[in-house]
């Protein structure tokens, strides 16, 4: 198998593609500099060992600011050498100036993914493949690895959600709030709990919809509700986080939810 570049230049142009889009596959570490810069002299021949010592695990993405003023613009930069790490896509760590190379090692080999983090994305395949039993495997594997491990947090509790062991799944995500998919996990656990709630009031009726996944039916019973009960406001989001934002429901009854309070 070739092996993956570990040095590229990369501009206003490309960034998106080679930087962010790049991220997702391997950790990119980007460094911005310009040719009158000593300290980035200095810098420079760093970064391009401590990359190549990785053979393609991570890419190094040189940005010359004088050529590329929008992207040093974009991360406000106003001293170089700045440096940058993303990982997943995101923005996750950086420094300014030029460091010494063990220095430079540390910063990198925070990016790059550990032990536990190879397992958890292997644990993702597994479950995007519809092997669940495998995928549980593989996640508890990376949390033996690394209790703390996000990403197998969220994806053992999303198995855990889905067969109906909340409890497990609540211990797991909930010391990782505010994380967004620890907050829709959270509403999930909290919404199909509603079906077992007694009591005539529109509320309790409107949140037994809700476990039934009759959305509409259940927001609109909230509505009613919100004059004589605020809690509704409260179940509405945890409808919306379970529906996510992009979900048209979502969308509708966010406006009716805004219009009845304001």
């Amino acid at each position: 198998m070739e092996t993956p570049p570990t040095v590229i230049d990369v501009t206003d142009a490309d960034f998106m593609r080679s930087v962010v889009e790049e991220s997702k596959s391997r950790p990119v570490v980007v460094d911005l500099w310009a040719s009158w810069c000593a300290p980035c002299r200095t810098l420079g021949p760093i970064l391009e060992k401590v990359a190549e010592e990785r053979g393609g695990e991570v890419l190094l993405a040189k940005v010359d600011v004088d050529a590329n003023p929008y992207t040093a613009g974009q991360f406000g930069v106003q001293s170089i050498p700045t440096v940058l790490g993303f990982r997943d896509g995101k923005l996750v760590d950086g420094f300014i100036g030029a460091l010494p190379e063990p220095m430079v090692n540390e910063f990198v080999d925070r990016l790059v993914p550990s032990d536990a983090d190879r397992a958890a994305a292997e644990a993702m395949e597994e479950e995007r493949s519809g092997d669940v039993a495998e995928a549980e495997a593989g996640y508890r594997e990376a949390l033996a690895a690394d209790d703390g491990n996000r990403s197998a947090r969220v994806g053992l509790a999303r198995i855990l959600v889905d067969r109906g062991d909340g409890d497990e799944a609540r211990e797991l995500v909930s010391p990782l709030l505010p994380d967004p998919d620890a907050e829709r996990l959270l509403a999930v656990i909290r919404v199909s709990g509603w079906g077992s709630l007694d009591g005539a009031a529109p509320l309790a009726s409107a949140k037994r919809l809700a476990a039934q996944a009759r959305w509409r039916e259940a927001l609109d019973g909230m509505l009613d509700a919100l004059a004589d009960d605020p809690s509704a406001r409260e179940a509405m989001l945890d409808v919306f986080a379970v529906l996510g934002d992009e979900d048209e429901v979502t969308q509708v009854y966010r406006r009716k939810l805004a219009s009845a309070l304001f």
